[in-house]
């Protein structure tokens, strides 16, 4: 039971062996590459699109969006030393051709990037995050005029519920919009063992 519980506390920050065996979880469980191949259709990516992720973790996600973005560029940032070492892996080729940037950073903290973005998405984060509001106003800050922010959020705690669920995705929209976005809404998607839901806003 320890080890379950010491397990568990890697999926916010993963480090050394229980970190490297959360991100390979994460990789392969169905339910997380389901969540994340929805949340990539929700963003309507388009060929030359600049994208950011934010908390990659084993870099499944972009691994996907390689796949749309032929001429434009992809971002990634992750606090786990673990992650970012799991998600070069994968994307090796995108990073050798410089199609992809993988990076060690916080988002309260984030590298400046030269140009805005047309994408910002994380899956599975924003309840990590301290300061959310003051996040939100430095993200839509790193976005073009018109972009898109697309905040999924799935609960993983125990005896979850759809309800927790959409109040959880209740509280990001109102965030959202507090922090300046526009046509904000929620989309939803039925999932085990929990609804996924998430929250989309234009700069």
């Amino acid at each position: 039971m320890k080890l379950k519980k010491l397990l568990i506390s890697q999926f916010m920050k993963p480090n050394g062996f229980l970190g490297y065996l959360a991100g390979f979880i994460m990789a392969h469980r169905p339910s997380n590459r389901e969540r994340s191949f929805w949340t990539i259709s929700l963003l309507d990516i388009k060929h030359d699109d600049r994208v950011l992720e934010i908390g990659f973790g084993p870099g499944v996600a972009i691994e996907n969006i390689c796949n749309i973005v032929t001429d434009g560029f992809v971002v990634g940032i992750d606090h786990s030393p673990v992650m970012v070492k799991q998600a070069r892996t994968r994307n090796r080729e995108a990073v050798k051709n410089g199609r992809v940037e993988i990076l060690q950073a916080s988002v309260t903290e984030p590298p400046g990037f030269g140009e805005p973005f047309d994408k910002i998405f994380a899956i599975n984060a924003f309840q990590f995050w301290e300061e959310p509001l003051e996040i939100l106003k430095t993200l839509r800050g790193m976005l073009k005029p018109g972009g898109l922010i697309a905040l999924t959020l799935q609960p993983r705690m125990k005896n979850a519920t759809d309800a927790d669920a959409k109040n959880a995705g209740a509280d990001i929209v109102e965030k959202l919009k507090d922090s300046g976005f526009v046509k904000v809404r929620l989309e939803t998607k039925k999932m085990k063992p929990v609804l996924a839901v998430c929250a989309i806003g234009v700069k």
